[in-house]
C-alpha cells in the first residue's frame, strides 16, 4: 500500500532539460520514488481498537431518545418516508418509493432514505430500524477517516490519532445516532477522498516508473496514465453522495478540479514539456467522465424506483395539470417532465428558506459559527424530571454538539494546513484542505439561507485529518523528557512533542465524557447541565 506522504517532496527537485526538441526529456536525477507503506501489526491493532470503539459509542443507547415512541427532530420527515419505501417495495433491485406527499418535505434525493429503509425492512418501524444504518455508516466513517489519514501521512500513529479523534467527536457521534441523512453523505464523501488519494499515488508511481525506465515517450504531452480504477471509484462515491443530498455537487466540483490540477503538477514535476496541454488532452476528458458523468448517471440511478412507479410524487405532473401550459417542460416526455418538475420544486423550496423571507428557526446558524461550534442544535429535550433523590431538578437534553477540544481548533488547523501546503510544500495536507473547502466555502455564498450546524458534518472528518497531521508533526520532536519513570514506561526516550500530542488526545477524550450527557440524552441534574453551557449561544 502506498501512502500520500509521498506527495510532499518539492517540485524543484526536477530539472527540466531544454535541449531536446521533439521528445520529452528530463534530467538524469529522478524525483524521489513513491514510498511504500507496509501495513503492519500496529495498523491491525490500532484499526481494531478504533473500530470497536466506534461501534460501541454509536450503538450504545441507540434506541433511547424518542418522543413518546415517535422519531425525534428531523427524523419525523425521513423515517416515515423510508417506511413508505418499505411498504411499496416490490422489487429488490428497484426498491420502494415515497408515495405519500402528505409526509411533507420530500426535498432530498431518495438514496439516503433507501438506506434507512433497508434497516426498517429488517427491524421494522422501530427506533432500531430508524437508526441501525446511520450507526453502522457512522462507525464506518470513523474508519474511513482513519484510512484517509494513513493514506496521506504514511503513518499508523497519525491514522490512530485521526481515528480516535473521530470516535470522540460529538457531531460525528450524534449524526450517527438518528435516522437522518447527513452521515450517509459524509461516508461517501470521505470514501471519495480516500479513493482519490490512492489514485494520485498510483499515478505518481506509474509516472515515476516511466521516468526512471526512460519510457516517457516521444510526445510533448507526456505518457498516458492508463485506466484509473481508483478515480472511477471516487466518481461512484461522489455520485452516491449527491444521491443523498444535493450538496454532494460541491464535492464533485472541488475534487474534480483537484484531480485535474494534481495531474498537471505531476506532469510538470516529471519534466513534460507541454504539461498543460498534456493534462487537457490526456487527463481532463477521462476525469470529466469519471468525476462528472459517472456521478450524474449514478444520481439518476438512485431515482430508479420513482421512474418505475406510476404513483410517485409528480410522476405524471405533465398530464395531470401540475405543470403549467407553456412551460418548457411540456416538450419533454411525461416521465422526464415530472422528474425535472420535481427537481424544480425542490430547488424552489431550498431557495425560499431565507432569513430575509421571514423564515426563522431558533437553532439557525451561519457558516462562520460552525468554525467554532457556536450554535449547536437541540434534538431532544425533557425537563422537570424527578432525580434519584426525589427532587424534580433533573432533565434530559440531547444536542448535536461539537467536542470543544476539536471544534475550537478548526481555524488553527486549517491555517496550519495552508501554511504547510503553500509554504512548506507538504502535499499531505492537500486533500483534507480541499475536502474542508468543499464542505464549507459554498455555503458562504448563500449566507441568507436558513442553515443548521449539521451541515458542518461534511467537513469535520477533513479537519480531524488536518489536526492529526499537525499532531504527527509534533510526535518525536522537542526536547527529551527527563522523567526516568516515563522513559521506562515508554521503553525509550520520550520528547515533549509526543507528550503534547498525547495530552491533546487525552483532553479530547475527557471532554467527550464530560459532555456525554448531552450527546446521549442522559438524565442529569440541572446544575450539571448549566455547568456544561459554556457559551450563551449553546442554550
Amino acid at each position: 500500500m502506498r501512502g500520500c506522504a509521498t506527495l510532499s517532496p518539492r517540485l524543484n527537485q526536477v530539472t527540466i532539460a531544454t535541449a531536446a526538441p521533439s521528445r520529452t526529456t528530463h534530467d538524469t536525477v529522478a524525483p524521489p520514488a513513491p514510498r511504500a507503506y507496509q501495513w503492519g501489526k500496529a495498523d491491525w491493532i490500532s484499526t481494531s481498537v478504533v473500530g470497536v470503539l466506534a461501534l460501541i459509542t454509536r450503538f450504545v443507547g441507540l434506541t433511547a431518545p424518542v418522543s413518546k415512541g415517535t422519531p425525534v427532530f428531523d427524523e419525523k420527515h425521513y423515517v416515515p418516508q423510508a417506511w413508505d419505501m418499505v411498504r411499496s417495495w416490490d422489487n429488490l433491485f428497484i426498491g420502494g418509493i415515497e408515495t405519500n406527499p402528505g409526509y411533507g418535505l420530500v426535498v432530498h434525493p431518495p438514496l439516503g432514505k433507501q438506506i434507512v429503509a433497508l434497516a426498517e425492512w429488517v427491524f421494522g418501524y422501530s427506533p432500531l430500524g430508524w437508526r441501525f444504518m446511520t450507526a453502522l455508516f457512522g462507525a464506518a466513517t470513523v474508519l474511513l477517516t482513519m484510512s484517509l489519514a494513513r493514506r496521506v501521512s504514511s503513518s499508523w500513529q497519525v491514522a490512530t490519532l485521526a481515528g480516535l479523534i473521530a470516535v470522540f467527536d460529538g457531531v460525528l457521534l450524534v449524526s450517527s445516532k438518528f435516522g437522518m441523512l447527513d452521515i450517509f453523505q459524509v461516508f461517501f464523501v470521505v470514501a471519495a477522498a480516500w479513493a482519490l488519494a490512492r489514485d494520485h499515488n498510483q499515478m505518481r508511481e506509474r509516472l515515476h516508473n516511466a521516468f526512471v525506465k526512460d519510457r516517457m515517450g516521444s510526445s510533448a504531452f507526456g505518457p498516458r496514465f492508463g485506466f484509473r480504477w481508483w478515480r472511477l471509484l471516487a466518481g461512484v462515491c461522489l455520485g452516491l453522495s449527491m444521491g443523498v443530498k444535493w450538496s454532494g455537487l460541491y464535492f464533485i466540483m472541488f475534487f474534480g478540479l483537484m484531480s485535474v490540477f494534481s495531474d498537471l503538477a505531476l506532469r510538470k514535476r516529471y519534466g513534460v514539456r507541454r504539461y498543460i496541454l498534456g493534462t487537457l488532452v490526456r487527463d481532463t476528458p477521462a476525469a470529466l467522465a469519471s468525476l462528472v458523468l459517472v456521478p450524474v448517471l449514478l444520481y439518476a440511478w438512485t431515482w430508479r424506483a420513482w421512474f418505475a412507479s406510476e404513483t410517485a410524487v409528480y410522476r405524471h405532473a405533465k398530464v395531470d395539470g401540475t405543470i403549467e401550459d407553456g412551460s418548457w417542460l411540456m416538450n419533454l416526455p411525461d416521465s422526464l417532465a415530472g422528474w425535472f418538475y420535481y427537481h424544480s420544486s425542490v430547488l424552489e423550496f431550498h431557495a425560499s428558506l431565507t432569513s430575509s423571507g421571514g423564515h426563522h428557526h431558533p437553532w439557525d446558524s451561519k457558516p462562520w459559527a460552525w468554525l467554532v461550534a457556536a450554535r449547536p442544535i437541540l434534538y431532544y429535550s425533557s425537563t422537570d424530571l424527578q432525580c434519584g433523590d426525589g427532587s424534580s431538578e433533573c432533565r434530559k437534553m440531547l444536542y448535536l454538539f461539537g467536542t470543544p477540544a476539536i471544534w475550537w481548533l478548526v481555524i488553527p488547523a486549517v491555517l496550519w494546513g495552508l501554511w504547510s501546503l503553500i509554504i512548506r510544500r507538504n502535499r499531505a495536507f492537500l486533500i483534507p484542505l480541499v475536502g474542508f473547502a468543499a464542505g464549507f466555502l459554498p455555503w458562504l455564498a448563500a449566507f441568507d439561507r436558513q442553515m443548521y450546524f449539521f451541515y458542518a458534518t461534511a467537513f469535520i472528518p477533513f479537519v480531524i485529518v488536518l489536526i492529526a497531521l499537525a499532531l504527527g508533526q509534533l510526535i518525536g520532536h522537542g526536547r527529551p523528557v527527563r522523567w526516568g519513570w516515563l522513559k521506562s514506561l515508554a521503553g525509550g526516550p520520550v520528547r515533549w512533542g509526543t507528550i503534547a500530542a498525547v495530552f491533546y488526545l487525552a483532553m479530547v477524550v475527557a471532554m467527550f465524557f464530560y459532555f456525554s450527557p448531552i450527546l446521549y440524552g442522559y438524565k442529569i441534574p440541572d446544575s450539571w447541565y448549566h455547568s456544561m453551557m459554556w457559551l450563551p449561544s449553546w442554550t
